[in-house]
């Protein structure tokens, strides 16, 4: 759908998921849209031994055990808890799981310090609640509410950001698969359906916000998703996601190989100096994720659009990175200025290319900022 700023898998893919869903005839678990076998083909994307009429597109680049993991958890009694650092895809597949299985992704929970018991459980309609009495009429489901009376996947983002309160009373729905509702006097328990499940996600980094008590933790299996490293799958996911951004927006430019490959040497050297680090002073406070890399080489696109020359450059993506990851002065300037002199003004002699003006967008960057 166009008219919509960003449509739910289930809606983006739609076509994919109608004509996977008319072809399939492996065993589904529970009230299943797909097989685990299609779940997983919709999510890594068709293979010519798959044997189809029509390609699928691979929508998440990661560990096929991942996906699999995943699909089984959910298959299971037990609740999916994805963990990593931020960038790392995580929410994107929660959110293709819960497309497929369920055709539903949008049953979710954000987890603040602000999130209650309320957002998990239900609330009421205070008007109706005053002219007719607590009733399931007047009651406000949560979207867990609402995927355990449809037998669907709920989702919880942030997990670890929601206090201790709000992590109890989910391991009472996931270990008794209902929720009772004591203010009415009939009709007061709320079972889950089969199919029900719910997939957190937790940020590595958030790592004594909230930590989760260990009678939660054995209510979910763990699935944890790195950093992505490797360069091609790197650049396929980038490729994927600009992709995307230039349909959406209707931009007709184009990204060089060349300065993608820059894009990428240049998180990777980044990287690399975090882990050479001693201390957390001397890295950047940006997790360098393949999701950071998408939002540097948008902004370089959209700045190139509207404001450059229709055609992106080294200089343009050069004050992108500095501007996106310059989180903290003079901390973070430091370090990119070191990495500019120590890193690449070297390889702008020695390899020329994109790199002498990459290093002098840096230069004007870092200056413009300090």
């Amino acid at each position: 759908m166009s008219d919509l700023l960003r449509a739910p898998a289930e809606i983006k893919y739609a076509e994919e998921l109608d004509w996977l869903e008319s072809v399939d005839d492996g065993p589904k678990p529970f009230s299943w849209r797909l097989s685990p076998k299609m779940v997983r083909l919709f999510i890594l994307g068709s293979e010519r031994s798959d044997g189809l009429d029509r390609e699928i597109s691979q929508k998440w680049y990661g560990d096929r055990s991942f996906v699999e993991r995943s699909i089984v958890t959910l298959a299971s009694d037990r609740g999916l808890l994805l963990i990593g650092d931020p960038g790392t895809g995580k929410s994107w597949l929660a959110e293709l799981l819960s497309a497929a299985i369920s055709r539903n992704s949008t049953l979710v929970v954000q987890g603040t310090a602000g999130t209650t018991e309320d957002h998990i459980k239900y609330s009421w309609n205070v008007s109706m609640v005053i002219s007719k009495g607590q009733s399931r009429e007047s009651m406000i489901p949560s979207p867990i509410m609402t995927a355990m009376e449809t037998g669907a996947i709920g989702r919880f983002e942030e997990l670890t950001r929601s206090t201790s309160d709000v992590q109890d009373a989910l391991i009472s729905i996931l270990s008794e698969k209902y929720i009772s509702v004591p203010e009415m006097d009939s009709d007061n328990i709320v079972f889950a359906r089969p199919g029900f499940s719910v997939i957190a996600t937790a940020n590595s980094r958030d790592r004594g916000v909230n930590d989760l008590s260990s009678a939660l933790k054995r209510r979910f299996n763990f699935v944890r998703i790195p950093v992505v490293t490797n360069k091609k799958s790197e650049a396929e996911i980038v490729r994927f996601r600009t992709e995307e951004l230039l349909r959406r927006h209707q931009i007709e430019l184009d990204v060089p190989p060349t300065l993608l490959d820059v894009l990428l040497q240049s998180f990777a050297d980044l990287r690399a100096s975090a882990a050479a680090a001693g201390s957390d002073d001397e890295k950047l406070e940006s997790a360098l994720s393949s999701a950071e890399q998408i939002g540097v080489l948008e902004d370089a696109i959209l700045h190139s659009n509207f404001f450059g020359e229709r055609a992106l450059t080294a200089r343009t993506l050069a004050s992108s990175l500095v501007g996106s990851l310059a989180r903290r002065e003079p901390e973070d300037l430091a370090i990119l200025n070191k990495y500019l002199h120590g890193v690449v003004e070297p390889r702008s002699k020695e390899e020329g290319g994109s790199w002498p003006e990459f290093l002098e967008g840096g230069r004007e960057a870092i200056a413009t900022l300090s």
